[in-house]
């Protein structure tokens, strides 16, 4: 029976079997000493005086996959390592088994990876996953999501899975598309966010639901970006604006205090600050309120309260500039109690203040949301300011100003960035250091070799005819 390393010292004196890698390998002649790594730990395992047990010994390589059996022994106190998984013991080895050879690895695994050329180490991922600090990053990610579910439960939320395929509807950013072949010219979208499927779980009366949701975005090359990233997601029905607020503020301090105990939030409650405050004294929307920005341990988290819904397209500045209104936001929002009139008449609407809030840590923003439009007149009116035709408002949404005249309770939610609020915690660089299978900025599994053509047939079966400029 296997004995994950973590356990061995529990079985001093004891034959054990480990299973796992060649961590390090050192022939010393008639001796040879051998770190193995499984994903609990390492330990020390040492051959000496079994000539059969040598011989095979001598063959092993780093990343090589192995059985081993041997006497779980304490080591000389003058060899101990204190404070070390294991320090204190050492495998006698009376056995070993080869699972599977390896292939020299592209880089060492038995220091950190992350000064190495990031192109090797995404081409060859499932290699640099076996580094501890991306043991470490997926394992606390896993941590992590699994005290937010534990927390949500206790506080009645649902978890509930949303469709991967839905339809295209204009969000903001690209969609990606996706043909139905059953269906020859038609298309589903991947979604940017779960945002309708959402609301639509508080029109059929959910009241509490959340889940870790995959969104896909079709976006230019935009540094830290993804094209598929893990959003937390929530949304609360009856709720205000501070009972959403405060439940991720519980949430947020639990993992802290929890799986990081070793982090500080700097203030509790978080500081609220206007959209204006944060741009006239920061001049960002997400302000780096650390009273010591060299301390990777300190944890800043504030709100962006007060955000203006709606801004110019030509000149977000100039409230009489010539473009289009956008969304600040997303579409969906309802605007302060007191503009509510303004938003039903389209009137006086560079003054409309949103019931949206971001929040923010050390100066990134890690998760946005807002009290929703319920009333489906008024989404209609949101939809108008944006220049959306009543045609494309009923064929693009119709199905949500249908649902919310079925009887939607008020509601509202946020959402936040998972991979981001991972990359802070775990005070990595970037995002990709606590995503298991990244892409690069550009959008490219180096791993995968994608995206990648597909066949003639394939093109056919799906009715769709390639229109590319001829390679010389």
């Amino acid at each position: 029976m296997r004995t994950l390393i973590k356990n061995l010292n529990t079985q001093k004196g004891e034959t054990v079997t480990i299973n796992g890698w060649v961590h390090v390998a050192r022939d010393q002649g008639k001796m040879a000493f051998f770190d193995f790594r499984d994903m609990t730990g390492t330990v020390q395992g040492v051959v000496f005086g079994k000539p059969e047990v040598l011989e095979i010994a001598k063959t092993l390589r780093p990343e090589w996959v192995v059985a081993v059996t041997g006497i779980v022994n304490e080591r000389p106190e003058k060899m101990v390592k204190a404070g070390v998984l294991n320090g204190d013991i050492e495998l006698e080895i009376t056995e070993i088994t080869v699972l599977n050879t390896a292939t020299t690895p592209a880089f060492e695994l038995t220091e950190s990876t992350i000064g190495i050329n990031e192109r090797v180490r995404l081409e060859n991922r499932y290699v640099d996953l076996r580094t501890d600090r991306l043991q470490k990053n997926l394992r606390m990610r896993h941590a992590v999501a699994k005290l937010t579910r534990d927390i949500l439960d206790d506080e009645g939320f649902t978890e509930i899975e949303t469709p991967l395929f839905t339809k295209s509807t204009p969000e903001g950013a690209r969609d990606y598309v996706v043909p139905a072949r059953l269906y020859p010219g038609q298309f589903y979208a991947l979604p940017q966010s779960p945002q309708q499927y959402k609301q639509l779980l508080m029109a059929g009366g959910i009241e509490r639901y959340f889940q870790f949701a995959k969104c896909m975005r079709d976006e230019d090359t935009r540094g830290d970006r993804q094209p598929e990233f893990t959003q937390m997601d929530m949304e609360m029905s009856f709720a205000t604006e501070d009972e959403i607020m405060a439940i991720n503020e519980k949430v947020l301090i639990a993992i802290v205090e929890k799986l990081y105990p070793e982090k500080r939030i700097q203030t509790v409650p978080f500081p609220r600050i206007t959209y204006a405050e944060a741009m006239e004294k920061h001049g960002s929307d997400r302000p780096d309120l650390r009273e010591d920005k060299t301390d990777d341990n300190l944890l800043a988290f504030a709100w962006v309260v007060d955000w203006p819904f709606f801004e110019k397209t030509a000149d977000s500045d100039d409230p009489q500039a010539t473009g289009e209104w956008t969304f600040t936001h997303n579409p969906f929002s309802l605007s302060k109690p007191e503009h509510i009139e303004n938003l039903k008449n389209k009137t006086n609407i560079g003054d409309i203040m949103a019931s949206q809030y971001d929040i923010t840590l050390n100066g990134l923003e890690i998760g946005g949301g807002s009290i929703r439009a319920h009333d489906p007149e008024i989404l209609k009116s949101i939809l108008q300011i944006l220049g959306h035709s009543d045609e494309k408002i009923e064929k693009n949404f119709g199905h949500m100003l249908r649902a919310l005249g079925s009887g939607t309770p008020p509601h509202g939610g946020i959402a936040w960035g998972f991979d981001r609020l991972m990359m802070i915690l775990q005070n990595e660089p970037n995002i990709r250091e606590v995503i298991a299978f990244p892409k690069t900025g550009e959008g490219r599994d180096l791993m995968m070799d994608s995206p990648s053509p597909i066949s003639d047939q394939q093109l056919g079966e799906l009715n769709i005819k390639l229109d590319l400029p001829v390679e010389e």
